[in-house]
């Protein structure tokens, strides 16, 4: 049976990787019980690696993707695990992606392994020229995902109304990454809390509040087929 691999990322700082790294994790251990090899590649700041390490479900290998022998080892990982791949990147990565990402790519029908982006965007104009730039160098399965925390869906009124919706839309989805409050979220990273934990530690308030977004975020991924994408293909 084919793997998955899932590129989390969207070429700048500031427009929930972490987040969405976490929700995707937390997905794929928790409501489809798979382990996950996590590839925490924000090696400044890897606050998603440090919360996931020493996590039953999960096995964290802390590497840089700023050059070719990041993305060898990046392959050799993939070689040597039998466990569906998440890779968390830096907000630095878009010039290495550009660079160096076809050391992946060209191994993929080798290694057995779809690839899947899933790709953060604002409501700023580089976002959506960042995406064009990124979707001309990888291919596979394409989910761009509006954090709702810059705004209601409608808001996203320079991506909604451009022709890269529409050519992002043949590879993906469009799909809305629910707003979680602020205090739940800073308790989780000032804690180190992985979602899972978080729902049973916080308290009775935050984990009403980590209920319904995390509810929501495991529906956004089932209706777009993560984590069944192998079965397809097998």
């Amino acid at each position: 049976m084919s793997r998955s691999l899932y590129f989390v990322t969207g070429g700048k700082g500031g427009v929930g990787k972490s987040i969405l790294s976490m929700l995707l994790i937390d997905f794929l251990t928790q409501y489809l019980k798979k382990k996950v090899l996590l590839i925490e590649s924000d090696t400044s700041n890897p606050d998603v690696g440090k919360t996931l390490t020493n996590n039953d479900y999960v096995e964290v290998i802390f590497l840089s993707l700023d050059n070719a022998d990041g993305w060898i080892e990046l392959v050799d990982y993939c070689a040597a695990s039998d466990r569906d791949i998440v890779i968390n990147f830096a907000a630095r990565s878009g010039e290495a992606i550009q660079k160096f990402a076809d050391t992946l790519i060209g191994s993929l029908k080798e290694l057995d392994m779809i690839l899947t982006s899933l790709w953060l965007i604002n409501r700023q104009r580089d976002s959506i020229e960042l995406l064009k730039r990124y979707m001309d160098v990888v291919p596979g399965n394409l989910h761009v995902v509006r954090n709702t925390f810059f705004g209601s869906p409608e808001k996203f009124e320079l991506f909604n109304n451009s022709k890269i919706k529409i050519e992002a839309e043949k590879r993906g989805a469009t799909i809305d990454c629910p707003d979680l409050a602020d205090r739940v979220a800073d308790n989780m990273y000032s804690e180190r809390l992985s979602i899972a934990r978080a729902a049973e530690e916080m308290s009775l308030g935050n984990r009403a509040e980590l209920k319904r977004w995390r509810s929501r975020g495991w529906k956004m991924f089932d209706d777009i087929g993560i984590g069944r994408m192998e079965e397809k293909a097998s």
